[in-house]
């Protein structure tokens, strides 16, 4: 398969069996063997499709007989993705590439009777300059200029209202940027960026975080092979500071996999101390205790753990806890497109279980101990909800400062959207 191909199949395996973006291209790229030129222009059309797809469909829905909703999934496929093409991809001649190698696509996938089909719709489309009419309605309007459903658009305006809603649209696009954390334990900040030249950019009020300029293959850098960054996003940058675990300390990080923020915390503690990352799966725990040991990060012991269940053993044991729990990732859109599709109705499980796996946190903490609940969502369900159901059982919890949701662009951060709760346990000395 070429790029085009290998895109389709990807964009198949997403939609066909919720395949994570994140985790789908690499098995296929090492499948198909394609090139380093190939293996980036597959990802700008499977990631271009993703983020762009309602937007994709307003478009091909003007040109086409059928909705693009009923046609076969193989169809949808070559023709967002020559839509794409059309109407993103200036570098790709029109007429020659994106409509012929459309066509090219179909029969791979196997629909070679439906090829006049997608050939018809794209040289329409070319025929009428790729244009559509704007929705009249705004709502929809809005939808379909961000590729957001309508629904999710509504939960961000009734639970934050306009304004701040359309900042969080505008999170949703990518390129999302790459970010590094210095291995303060191995390097400074300053002798890192010396060694990465100009690959690096300082994030101003984020201590030992850079920017990564055209970063390209992060895993083949001398300098990640020798444990002198791992890759962080601010947002999670954040929220271990905001953790202010210490030298010396016992730290506790629940549900760690894969591993960034407990080796933020190490690192802030100066590798002195002890970090107990906890995880329920061990093939992702093991993420964690190699990462681990590529940064040289000897504070840090793994251990298997259902957060979910309550671990009689670990009981007051933790000076400072980290409740990231599983969440529904609104915050993340630019990172993982996909998301965005999923039924808001899908969501409903998630705060009890989040509210659960908070609880049992909460036993594992010392009495004047500090706790931080996150999660890379926006979603007051999940949020603040969670929270305050937890404050008004746990008499014992106090937080230590107000309750904060962070926004793209907010405060200058080019971060995901995400939310934290720092608590305290009462009595102590902390």
């Amino acid at each position: 398969m070429n790029a085009r191909q290998t895109a389709a199949a990807a964009l198949l395996a997403v939609e066909q069996e919720g395949s994570y973006s994140n985790l789908v291209l690499e098995p296929w790229f090492r499948r198909e063997n394609l090139s380093p030129q190939d293996r980036a222009f597959c990802s700008a059309l499977f990631y271009g499709v993703l983020e762009q797809r309602i937007t994709l469909d307003w478009v091909l829905d003007r040109y086409s007989r059928t909705p693009v909703r009923k046609l076969e999934p193989e169809i949808r496929a070559a023709l967002r993705l020559g839509a794409l093409q059309l109407t993103a991809f200036s570098s790709v001649p029109a007429a020659g590439a994106a409509v012929s190698e459309s066509v090219e696509v179909v029969r791979a996938l196997g629909k070679g009777k439906t090829a006049g089909l997608v050939n018809g719709v794209l040289r329409a489309m070319l025929r009428g300059n790729c244009a559509a009419p704007p929705p009249k309605d705004k709502l929809t309007a809005l939808s379909v200029a961000y590729s957001v459903p309508a629904p999710l658009i509504q939960l961000w305006r009734r639970s934050y209202g306009h304004d701040t809603a359309l900042e969080i649209l505008g999170g949703t696009r990518g390129p999302a940027p790459i970010f590094a954390r210095v291995n303060t334990v191995k390097i400074t900040t300053a002798a890192l960026r010396e060694r990465l030249g100009t690959a690096s950019e300082l994030i101003p009020g984020v201590k030992d975080a850079l920017r990564l300029v055209d970063p390209g293959a992060v895993g083949e850098s001398p300098a990640f092979r020798e444990g002198l960054f791992h890759i962080q996003d601010i947002s999670s940058q954040l929220c271990t500071a905001a953790l202010e675990a210490r030298p010396g300390m016992e730290v506790l990080d629940l549900c760690a996999a894969p591993g960034g923020k407990t080796f933020t915390l190490a690192q802030r503690m100066g590798d002195r101390g002890r970090v107990l990352a906890r995880e329920l799966y061990p093939q992702r725990l093991e993420l964690v205790a190699e990462g681990a040991a590529r940064l040289g990060l000897s504070s840090v012991e793994t251990q298997p753990g259902d957060a979910l269940v309550l671990d009689p053993g670990l009981v007051e044991r933790f000076d400072r806890v980290l409740c990231d729990v599983p969440c529904s990732g609104l915050g993340t859109l630019r990172r993982k497109p996909e998301i965005r599709y999923k039924p808001l109705d899908s969501l409903d499980g998630l705060p009890d279980m989040q509210y659960n796996i908070l609880w049992n946190a909460s036993h594992y903490l010392k009495r004047g101990g500090r706790m931080v609940y996150s999660t890379c969502t926006l979603n007051p369900a999940e949020n603040e909800e969670v929270v305050e159901r937890f404050l008004a059982k746990e008499r014992d919890y106090v937080l230590a400062e107000p309750l904060k949701s962070w926004v793209h662009g907010r405060d200058g951060l080019d971060c995901d959207g995400f939310f934290t709760a720092v608590l305290v346990r009462k009595g102590g000395s902390g």
